[in-house]
């Protein structure tokens, strides 16, 4: 009887907070759907965590799959069955994939980002990236600024900070190194982050703070479960709660401060005589030129205007109220704006006057395309024809599933796009009627040709995907020609100047030339471009020099020369994705803009 005493005593012990301490319950990773059996489980772990005296409840990330807001609906009604204090932070299945362009996270949680207050705990979380594409993750400037802004409001003498965010302080998050010059001015005794769906302490490699990942709702074979974080005067200590099971100590690691006294020096910024502009905001979206300006979209949802000759000259700036992720569209007096928001914004490119608005269903993420008076642009559900001198939509073709986000291909009489929901598509472009569309077996969206601008010929139509192929589909039929998989293919795909090549950069680094004549796939050459794992989807460009650019996923741009087969130069231009390759179609000038907020001309 003692000895049941005994052990009961001891469970007690581990499940009830430490006499002064802090108690924090961590969710993450918890990709729940409606109907799976995470959904059933997560339900179970709300109910244990009512019965646990927790001071408040993180939900760090990767609420669901795959973002939609049937998702989200689904899994916000049962995470609001939490009686304790909750923050949610976003994860990169919500950032990267979304229906809403990562709005409906603000109308049903109110903020991506939290900070509270808990006895002599500052506890901060923000969002990141990757921001509806795949990249890196990425924290957007603006956060890094209200985070030093608001932990310098709120710390004052006695405080401590504990920091939350979805991915871990480490190269997985491009600009990491910013991140902890943020947080190492102030009292951070630890950071916390999902992701990886596992248990791992480490430490941050600039400034040295202590850091943990935590457990997924899902470790696999029957192990469901959340982490129970205590915060003592001299300890931060965690537990594993597997449902149903005792909480059982993990690790632990002493309350200690990170090492203010060395700041991280960017080692890039080789050409920065070359930088044309430098946002204190994160750009999402590329480049559009004109003869005197370049145009693009921030993540203040600001539509700005910036000289080409002279660095950091704003011709006109203009805030939308929205999430910009596609390219500003040039088209004769206008710049048209696609916005998250689901907005088409008609704009006077010279004085920034907004002219007109057009409301639609569904958010516009995929860059558009403008022939003459003829504008075509992609969105949630929908491909659009607009003319441009009326400002009316000509048709819409909204038998899609899911978002189209990059630029289709208009050739001839007809419009080549890829959606998420696994099709590429091909339609009349006068009427908007479907003349086919072609998928490549798999049922799972996130395999599907979303994100690639195909490459068309006079007889077929050429592409990449996250399932690895490069695949040939006969243009007037829809039938495969053929698919290769001797490279790891993803989304990034150009073409030569002639149209008889085609290039892929590789999620190895390669950029790869295949030929575009005849029916079977012919590979031409390979040249490896040194920068090791990639997934930016980046396009490849072609300039009218007959240089190749292709972009990387960490700040590098590489030029290729196609004749000699080899690395002409590689431009080190910062840590984030290069969102794309864009010539300036006056000069022939190639620009790329960072996520970080940097544009640049990167020839001379």
């Amino acid at each position: 009887m003692k000895l049941r005493l005994f052990f009961l005593i001891v469970a007690m012990a581990l499940i009830s907070p430490l006499m002064t301490a802090t108690r924090i319950v961590v969710l993450a990773d918890v990709h729940v759907v409606p109907g799976n059996e995470c959904e059933s489980k997560l339900k179970e772990a709300v109910a244990e965590i009512n019965g646990i005296d927790a001071d408040i409840v993180v939900m760090n990330g990767d609420l669901t799959n795959e973002g939609s807001d049937k998702e989200l609906h689904n899994v916000k009604s049962i995470l609001d069955g939490i009686k304790h204090k909750l923050y949610v932070l976003p994860g990169n299945h919500e950032t990267t994939w979304s229906q809403s362009a990562t709005k409906t996270i603000f109308d049903l949680w109110g903020n991506d980002r939290f900070v509270a207050e808990v006895d002599d705990l500052v506890i901060v979380g923000i969002a990141c990236g990757p921001y509806m594409k795949m990249g890196d993750g990425h924290v957007k400037q603006e956060d890094l600024y209200w985070l030093d802004k608001t932990l310098s409001e709120k710390v004052s003498d006695g405080k401590r900070v504990v920091s939350f965010n979805h991915y871990p302080l480490l190269k997985d998050l491009d600009n990491f190194q910013t991140y902890c010059d943020f947080l190492k001015k102030y009292p951070v005794i630890a950071h916390v982050n999902g992701h990886y769906h596992k248990y791992e302490k480490y430490r941050s490699e600039n400034g040295g703070i202590n850091c943990m990942m935590v457990r997924s709702l899902d470790r696999k074979n029957g192990d469901f479960g959340y982490t129970i974080m205590d915060v003592t005067p001299d300890s931060v200590i965690f537990y594993n709660k597997q449902l149903g099971q005792e909480a059982v100590r993990v690790d632990a690691f002493a309350s200690e401060l990170p090492d203010a006294t060395k700041t991280y020096v960017s080692p890039f910024l080789d050409c920065n005589e070359n930088m044309a502009y430098e946002s204190d905001a994160s750009i999402f979206t590329r480049l559009a030129i004109d003869e005197k300006a370049i145009y693009f979209g921030t993540s203040l949802g600001e539509v700005k205007a910036v000289a080409k000759n002279e660095k950091n000259k704003e011709l006109w700036s203009v805030a939308t109220g929205a999430s910009l992720f596609a390219r500003p569209i040039v088209a004769g007096d206008y710049l048209i704006v696609p916005s998250a928001t689901k907005e088409l914004l008609w704009i006077d490119r010279k004085t920034g006057e907004i002219l007109q608005r057009d409301s639609s269903e569904g958010a516009y993420v995929a860059d558009g395309v403008c022939l003459g008076n003829d504008l075509y642009l992609g969105g949630y559900n929908k491909m659009e024809k607009w003319n441009v001198a009326t400002r009316k939509l000509i048709w819409r073709f909204d038998s899609i599933s899911n978002y189209c986000q990059a630029a289709s291909v208009i050739d001839g009489n007809e419009i080549f796009f890829g959606a998420w929901d696994t099709y590429l598509y091909c339609l009349d472009a006068s009427t908007g009627a479907l003349k086919w569309k072609w998928n490549n077996g798999k049922k799972n969206n996130q395999l599907g040709p979303g994100n690639v601008v195909p490459v068309v010929t006079d007889d077929k139509v050429i592409i990449v995907a996250p399932d690895r192929y490069m695949t040939a589909i006969d243009r007037k039929t829809g039938k495969t020609i053929w698919r290769n998989k001797d490279h790891k293919y993803r989304e990034s795909l150009g073409v030569s100047n002639d149209g008889s090549r085609v290039y892929a950069k590789t999620m190895d680094g390669e950029l790869v030339a295949v030929s575009t004549l005849g029916n079977e796939f012919n590979e031409l050459w390979i040249v490896d471009m040194t920068l090791g794992y990639e997934h930016a989807p980046c396009i490849v460009a072609e300039n009218a020099e007959g240089k190749v650019f292709a972009g990387s996923r960490q700040g590098k741009v590489v030029k290729v020369d196609p004749i000699k087969r080899c690395v002409e130069r590689v431009y080190n231009l910062g840590v984030s994705e290069i969102n794309g390759i864009d010539i300036d179609p006056t000069t022939g000038n190639v620009y790329v803009s960072l996520i970080e907020g940097k544009i640049y001309q990167v020839t001379d």
